[in-house]
């Protein structure tokens, strides 16, 4: 499992810049008033967030946010909790069609690839032939393969923006 860490600093006045991390996922990037983005391994993140965030100290509260992104798969559904806006900007996610629905409980079987982006709602999802439910909620980017059919049971209403391939 990789974490991407977000940690929005005041002002950065270099063009960028790399950890000299060989555990490090992802590459840091560094632009001027912008959010610093990150990918670490479970080992690294122990180290250098402390490290960015301590480093930062005198920075106010304002200034100072980290969001963590964990990223996992369970029953062949992949999803990442708390992507960064970055990563939502990258796949047009805002651009996407919206969907919503009522708390309900309902069959499905995804013809082709989707990505959502879940704005709202809490949802368990029972892939078929499992008693194991994967739980999506606000703020989740979820991608369901080609095939799969599911149960939603849907307990706070959904509003998400999706994507078939």
């Amino acid at each position: 499992m990789a974490l991407a860490a977000s940690v929005g600093i005041g002002s950065y006045n270099n063009g960028g810049a790399h950890f000299p991390n060989p555990n490090r996922v992802g590459a840091l990037a560094i632009a001027k008033h912008a959010p610093v983005c990150f990918l670490l391994s479970r080992d690294s993140r122990r180290t250098l967030l402390p490290r960015a965030i301590k480093s930062r100290a005198r920075a106010s509260p304002r200034q100072l946010k980290v969001v963590m992104a964990t990223e996992t798969e369970k029953l062949g559904i992949k999803i990442v909790k708390n992507p960064p806006e970055s990563k939502l900007s990258e796949l047009g996610v805002r651009s996407w069609p919206k969907w919503g629905c009522p708390p309900s409980n309902f069959p499905w079987t995804y013809s082709a690839k989707e990505t959502c982006y879940l704005l709202k709602g809490k949802v368990k999802v029972y892939p078929d032939g499992s008693k194991e439910a994967v739980e999506i909620g606000a703020g989740d980017l979820v991608v369901f393969p080609k095939g799969m059919s599911c149960t939603w049971d849907v307990s706070e209403a959904v509003d998400k923006h999706y994507l078939f391939e």
